[in-house]
């Protein structure tokens, strides 16, 4: 009788004993911390969803304003007649074709200056960058090299050449670009079908000499862009010189500027381009064909060369088979380097990290104070600090990422104190868990900041966090909760 009536006082004491282990505890907590990977994951699709909308806003922006916009040195256009026979076999005159085909002539020199002005365009809680930008491109073209062309003179029409300039997107012209061709005033009109060589092509006829050595161009527009401005220098010599006023540009493409000034609010930079690197020779025969692909995703952008049937740069004649890329222009970026929504993303990575530590200092608070915090405390806590994740995107949105960590992580941070406080009943252990919650959010926003050495840095403190700990852990008893509960 007695030992059937002791048997589940025993079984009774023996489930305490086990549910009341900081072994068990211990791996119900790692536990936990696995199961809010769930909340994180789910947060970090929010942030690309969100992510991908104000891309979606900045780019009807641009479609309304104007894309990011290439401009490129322009290109001397000659036709000739080109005799094909239709039959290897046959040389009767009806087995003859005449075609239409073309000689290219790149610029010997081509100065390009530009003024810039960009601004932020709004659309609902969203932001793009735009410009304005008012550019003068001038330089000259020497005579062609008829003895290399092996095309007969009587052959090539030299009435009809034609200049072919070159940008991104036609809706960021402010008005019909002008064209000064050796102190002649002439006017563009768009080519769509012919002369394709650019994305959209502005083509305007204009007088040739054969024996002139020196055609000059000079050519003003007024061009609206979004987000960047790039050139496609094809000149021989390539003089670029831009100034704007924006506190930040970055500069990226084939080459840096040769001279720069960010110091203020505006902007300088300047360029100085020969023609060794170019995948173009300075004349060419053979249809009108695409000269480049602009890939406005620049961070899918590949260096493609080796894909590339290399042209030979020492050559006069030759025929354009490759296409030129990003890689192959110089580009003025307006964006910040990292919107608000990659930082967010960032932060949310370290997401797992913050609640482990946490929830490591709260199994010690535990310990150290004999004061048990129950599973679903644990879990009320793992879903404050998850929640800290959208709160920070939600206000970055409306009042800059900076701002908003700081109210997000001061409100998260009172929130678990509060609770932590309201559960032990010490004021003391409720402010050091606050202080240590504190301390690992600035340690995430400094590794923000610290870019190149946020490696580096996240190592050590993260070094120096598991030495603390485990520092700790050689000062506690962790027998002695367990055995308080056995004793009982």
């Amino acid at each position: 009788m007695d030992n059937n009536n002791s048997s589940p006082i025993e079984q009774s004491k023996l489930f305490e004993k086990i549910s009341n282990s900081t072994v068990l505890k211990l791996f119900v907590i790692f536990f936990l911390s696995l199961i809010l990977l769930i909340p994180l994951s789910l947060i970090s699709d929010l942030i690309a969803e969100r992510k991908n909308r104000e891309q979606e806003v900045s780019t009807g922006i641009a479609l309304n304003w104007g894309k990011d916009q290439v401009v490129s040195s322009p290109v001397l256009a000659i036709p000739y007649r080109e005799t094909i026979s239709l039959s290897a076999e046959k040389t009767q005159n009806s087995n003859l074709r005449e075609e239409m085909k073309w000689i290219f002539l790149l610029p010997k020199t081509s100065n390009i200056a530009t003024d810039i002005t960009p601004q932020h365009l709004s659309r609902g809680i969203y932001t793009s960058v735009v410009y304005n930008s008012n550019m003068t491109l001038e330089g000259s073209f020497d005579r062609i090299s008829l003895e290399k062309l092996e095309i007969p003179k009587e052959d090539i029409d030299w009435k009809g050449s034609k200049l072919i300039f070159g940008i991104q997107d036609f809706k960021g012209l402010g008005k019909r670009p002008s064209l000064n061709w050796d102190g002649e005033e002439l006017t563009f009109d768009p080519d769509f079908n012919n002369l394709k060589l650019f994305n959209q092509n502005l083509v305007c006829t204009v007088p040739l000499d054969p024996q002139k050595t020196n055609n000059i161009y000079k050519i003003k527009l007024n061009l609206k862009g979004s987000k960047s401005l790039n050139f496609l220098p094809l000149g021989d010599q390539t003089n670029i010189q831009a100034r704007g006023n924006w506190a930040n540009p970055s500069f990226s493409g084939a080459f840096l500027p040769s001279k720069r000034n960010t110091e203020t609010s505006n902007f300088s930079a300047s360029w100085e381009i020969p023609s060794f690197n170019r995948k173009l020779s300075q004349q060419w025969t053979g249809d009108a064909r695409p000269l480049y692909q602009f890939d406005t995703n620049l961070e899918n952008t590949s260096d493609s060369n080796e894909q590339k049937t290399a042209q030979n740069s020492g050559s006069t004649v030759t025929t354009v088979n490759s296409l030129l890329d990003n890689t192959d222009m110089i580009t003025i970026n307006f964006l910040p380097e990292i919107n608000n929504y990659q930082k967010t993303t960032r932060v949310a990575k370290y997401g797992i990290l913050v609640i482990i530590l946490t929830f490591t200092s709260l199994l010690f608070t535990e310990v150290i104070k004999k004061k048990r915090i129950h599973i679903i405390q644990y879990i009320l806590i793992g879903a404050a600090m998850v929640l800290f994740y959208t709160l920070l995107l939600a206000l970055s949105e409306h009042i800059g990422f900076n701002l908003a960590y700081l109210t997000a992580s001061i409100a998260t941070v009172m929130l678990i104190g509060s609770f932590i406080k309201s559960i032990t009943k010490d004021q003391k252990s409720a402010v050091l868990l606050s202080s240590i919650l504190g301390l690992f959010y600035l340690f995430i926003y400094i590794l923000m900041q610290l870019r190149d050495y946020s490696l580096i840095a996240g190592t050590i403190g993260i070094f120096i966090i598991l030495a603390i700990l485990m520092r700790v852990s050689t000062k506690i008893n962790w027998y002695q909760f367990d055995n308080s509960h056995a004793d009982q």
